[in-house]
């Protein structure tokens, strides 16, 4: 039998950082920290921000691409790369590019899924060996939805989103739709008017045929009162298809059958609202890429 070649790691990898949808959520009360309690629905889309990551010697954490406005320290990319470091007391450091295609402000999960990303690759390219289980309790020191992109699977969220259980919706083809405006998740969050009372569910009662009339998003009653850009696109595009607001918005989800289906419903929408096209996915790009590595 001849010798078996150990498979050596790539100097660099290149991932979709993926997008995210909330499906439903629903707020069912107010902790005595300050956060809420939320049930909701996590499914990814097969579309996002492009982040490639290559090892260095030098220690040192070097962002090619910085965010405009943003100051370094506060960068979630970068935080997610010196927690990792910090943690593991590793002497690698690494230089991070990103394409960036997810809109700020829109409910998408961008940031989350970027810092996760970067978590989940640096502890392939470092050889770190961090338990999921690690690396998800340092996502969520970062961002109460970087769990669910360092788990990477579809689930049913509780608390403020770190209880998780897999579930497996139909993966439809989306429209994603986002008027000319950015949401403070803060704003929507610490509203008087927000509601908090949702009864909670049993996620077995969940099926993908009452999505739209069973299930809702409490930060969507918020938003659309007061932001008529998100209240007149959610009317337009609910004359096409189930529509719902993802996240504290501003981007809203439109639900399809085909591709054919959504791209037709994109061509009909203003020039001033950036759209595109996706495929809900059960697992995470990321994941999938590094299982074959």
């Amino acid at each position: 039998m001849g010798a078996v070649t150990e498979k050596k790691m790539p100097s660099s990898i290149t991932v979709t950082s993926p997008a995210k949808l909330n499906l439903f959520l629903h707020i069912v009360g107010r902790r005595v920290d300050g956060y809420h309690n939320l049930e909701t629905l996590f499914q990814f889309l097969d579309y996002g921000d492009r982040i490639t990551i290559a090892a260095n010697a030098s220690g040192k954490i070097i962002l090619q691409t910085p965010m405009p406005g943003v100051a370094l320290e506060d960068n979630l990319i970068y935080k997610a790369a010196t927690a990792l470091q910090r943690y593991t007391k590793t002497q690698h450091g690494c230089n991070i590019s990103i394409e960036k295609v997810l809109p700020m402000g829109g409910g998408l999960g961008g940031g989350s899924s970027n810092a996760a990303t970067v978590l989940l690759l640096l502890n392939k390219l470092w050889q770190t060996n961090v338990t999921t289980e690690k690396l998800a309790d340092i996502g969520l020191s970062l961002g109460a939805d970087v769990p669910i992109f360092v788990h990477g699977f579809s689930a049913f969220a509780q608390g403020v989103g770190e209880k998780l259980t897999q579930v497996h919706p139909k993966e439809y083809w989306y429209l994603i739709s986002k008027p000319d405006i950015s949401i403070s998740t803060a704003e929507v969050f610490t509203a008087e008017q927000l509601p908090r009372n949702s009864a909670s569910i049993n996620i077995n009662d969940y099926n993908d045929d009452n999505l739209f009339s069973d299930f809702h998003n409490d930060c969507q009653t918020y938003v659309v009162n007061h932001y008529p850009k998100v209240a007149n696109l959610l009317a337009r595009l609910l004359e096409y298809a189930p529509s719902r607001m993802t996240g504290t918005g501003a981007c809203i989800f439109s639900c399809f059958s085909t591709k054919d289906e959504a791209l037709a419903a994109a061509k009909q929408l203003p020039d001033d609202v950036e759209c595109f096209v996706a495929k809900g996915v059960n697992n995470s790009p990321v994941t999938t890429a590094l299982r074959s590595i």
